[in-house]
C-alpha cells in the first residue's frame, strides 16, 4: 500500500477544484449567518409585548381648588384644544373639583384625591355626604369604573407644590411598562433638564387619588408654586411635560415600538411629622439646610428641624434617604413635613401598540 503526502496531494488539486471549494465553504458560512440572523430576529420579535392602544386620555385641572397651573391649562384647552389633540385618541381636558375652584381653596368637605378607594366610591348618595365623596362617584361614572375595562385609558392630574420638586411624575404601579417607557421619553426629551419620578407604591402608604381611576395614572406635580398664584415658568414646564406625553401616547399608537428601558425613581418610604408637644402642636421646623433640598441625599446626623429656642435636630438613619415634598403647605393639615423616599430603579419591557400588525 503507497502513502499518499496529503500535501502532495493538495499540490496536485488544480485551482479550479480549489475555487470550488471555498465557494461551498463561504455557500455554507453565509447560510449559516442567515439562519442565525433569522432566529435572533424571531427571538427578539417573541420579546416585544403588544399593549392595547390608547385611545381616551384625559388631562385633570383642579383636583385641589388652588393650585393653578392646571386649572388655568385645562380651561385653556377646553377652548383651545388644537394644542393636546392627537391623531386616533380623544383627549378630553376636565376640571374635577369645580367648586373648589370657584373659591380657590383646595377642597370643600374634604381632599378629593384621596376618597376613590370602595368604600367611598360604593357610598350610597345621601343629603349630607361630603362634596368631593360625590363628586368622586360622578367622576368615576365618567371616566371609570375604577378598574374596569371601561376605565379611560390614561390620565395626567396636575398639580403644584409648595415644596421645590421641579417637574415631578409620579407613579403608582411599579409594574406598568406603559407609564414607565412613559417617563422615560418624557425624561429624554426635556434633558438636561430634571424630571424626577416618584414612586408612590406602598404597601402601608394609601393614596386612593382622583387619577387612579384609569388604567395607567400619572401624576404631574410641579413646584415651587405658592398656593393661589400662578408662575410662567412653571406653567411653562407643566404644558411641556403634558405636550411630550401625549406625544408619547401618539407614537406608541401609530406602532413605534419602544425598547427595554431603566429608569431612576424615588420610592416612597414614610411620611415625616414635625416634632409637636403634649397638645399636639408643632414645636419645630425646617432647618434652613433642609429648605428647598427636595431630591437631594440626606444622611445620618444631617439637621432636619430648628426649634425656636435653637435646638437642632437631626435625621437619625441607617441609609441615604432623599426627602421630597418638603415643607409643602397643604400638608401641615396632615401632619406631614416631607416625605422620605428611597432612590432605585425600574425597568420596563419592549413594547408596542397591540393595534398594529
Amino acid at each position: 500500500m503507497r502513502c499518499v503526502c496529503p500535501t502532495a496531494a493538495l499540490r496536485r488539486q488544480t485551482p479550479c477544484m480549489l475555487s470550488e471549494r471555498y465557494e461551498l465553504y463561504f455557500a455554507v458560512v453565509f447560510f449559516c449567518f442567515q439562519q442565525f440572523l433569522k432566529l435572533l430576529k424571531s427571538m427578539t420579535s417573541c420579546s416585544v409585548v403588544p399593549k392595547p392602544p390608547v385611545r381616551r386620555v384625559a388631562i385633570f385641572g383642579g383636583t385641589h381648588g388652588n393650585e393653578l397651573s392646571g386649572i388655568f391649562l385645562v380651561k385653556y384647552w377646553q377652548e383651545n384644544g388644537a394644542e393636546i389633540q392627537r391623531a386616533g385618541m380623544e383627549v378630553k381636558p376636565f376640571i374635577t373639583n369645580p367648586r373648589a375652584v370657584e373659591k380657590c381653596t383646595r377642597y370643600i368637605d374634604c381632599d378629593l384625591n384621596r376618597v376613590f378607594d370602595p368604600d367611598n366610591l360604593g357610598q350610597t348618595v345621601v343629603e349630607d355626604i361630603p362634596y368631593e365623596v360625590r363628586r368622586a362617584q360622578e367622576i368615576n361614572h365618567i371616566f371609570g369604573p375604577k378598574g374596569s375595562d371601561d376605565a379611560y385609558d390614561l390620565i395626567f392630574d396636575l398639580h403644584n407644590t409648595t415644596a421645590n420638586m421641579g417637574g415631578t411624575l409620579i407613579l403608582e404601579n411599579s409594574r406598568d411598562d406603559f407609564t414607565i417607557q412613559m417617563c422615560h421619553y418624557i425624561k429624554n426629551a426635556l434633558a438636561p433638564e430634571r424630571v424626577p419620578v416618584l414612586l408612590i407604591e406602598h404597601p402601608n402608604l394609601k393614596y386612593a387619588t382622583t387619577r387612579s381611576v384609569a388604567k395607567h395614572p400619572v401624576g404631574v406635580e410641579v413646584g415651587p408654586q405658592p398656593q393661589g398664584v400662578v408662575r410662567a415658568d412653571i406653567l411653562d414646564k407643566m404644558r411641556k411635560i403634558v405636550k411630550h406625553g401625549l406625544d408619547f401616547v401618539h407614537l406608541f399608537n401609530e406602532g413605534k415600538e419602544f425598547p427595554p428601558c431603566t429608569i431612576e425613581v424615588y420610592k416612597i418610604m414614610e411620611k415625616v411629622d414635625y416634632p409637636r408637644n403634649k397638645n399636639d402642636e408643632v414645636i419645630a421646623i425646617i432647618h434652613p439646610n433642609l429648605q428647598d433640598q427636595d431630591w437631594q441625599p440626606l444622611n445620618n446626623g444631617d439637621p432636619l428641624f430648628l426649634t425656636l429656642d435653637g435646638e437642632v435636630i437631626a435625621y437619625k438613619g441607617d441609609c441615604t434617604a432623599y426627602p421630597t415634598f418638603i415643607n409643602e403647605a397643604a400638608y401641615y393639615e396632615k401632619k406631614q413635613a416631607f416625605v422620605k423616599t428611597i432612590k432605585m430603579e425600574l425597568t420596563a419591557g419592549h413594547i408596542r401598540s397591540s393595534a398594529v400588525a
